[in-house]
């Protein structure tokens, strides 16, 4: 994948989680190429990039859009995520080093900063997705890994949305700061717990926001 196709799937990918393009809003070539300045040979292939991913689904003879997941499908990812990533925290204990420990606590103290002094949600939830992804990388497990980047993306938007919610990020942060005291201690049971109890509650927050958008819609 090309320089500029890589930075353009980068910028689309970030628009979705933040919001700017809504779930089923339609992703139009021609005017992705004028809005970002680069060819629709680009556009093409970032667009096909994001629908592998689980971001984007492309409608024969309609183009592409934004790709919505139902309630029922986000609490089923997050179930499986609480198995996986479950695995991947204890796995992360076994196999940490002073190195990647050092590394572990300065992003958590990155966390902690854009949380209570910065109040940067959007800082946070970043940190956070690179949180995850770095305990990934040192569990070396790679089938968990390819298993988590499949349930993931379709998620992420969800996860920005719930960073949002009050008192979610001070609440998620407490949780990410213990699951890292926990891998840096070798503790993998520990770890593990941690780390589905976070997920469990990550369930709990996609049904209460759930509820709520069906009374400010009623």
């Amino acid at each position: 994948m090309s320089d500029a196709t890589t930075d353009l799937t980068d910028a689309i990918r970030q628009a979705i989680f933040t919001g700017e393009y809504a779930p089923k809003q339609r992703l139009i070539e021609g005017e992705l190429a004028q809005e970002y300045s680069i060819s629709r040979f680009v556009v093409h292939n970032a667009l096909l990039q994001l629908a592998g991913e689980g971001l984007v689904e492309i409608q024969q003879n309609r183009g592409a859009r934004v790709r919505a997941i139902s309630l029922e499908e986000a609490i089923e990812i997050t179930d499986l995520r609480e198995v996986v990533e479950g695995l991947v925290a204890a796995r992360a204990a076994e196999r940490i080093t002073e190195d990647a420990a050092h590394g572990l606590r300065e992003l958590a103290e990155k966390m902690r900063k854009a949380v209570l002094e910065d109040l940067d949600v959007g800082t946070y939830a970043q940190l956070a997705d690179e949180l995850h992804r770095r305990l990934g990388e040192i569990s070396h497990h790679a089938t968990a890994l390819k298993l988590l980047k499949q349930l993931n993306a379709p998620m992420v938007r969800e996860q920005f949305r719930m960073a949002l919610s009050p008192g979610r990020p001070v609440s998620g942060l407490e949780q990410h700061l213990a699951i890292v005291e926990a891998i840096c201690a070798k503790d993998a049971e520990k770890a593990e717990k941690l780390m589905r109890e976070h997920l469990s509650q990550v369930r709990r927050t996609l049904i209460s926001l759930n509820a709520e958008r069906r009374v400010e819609t009623n």
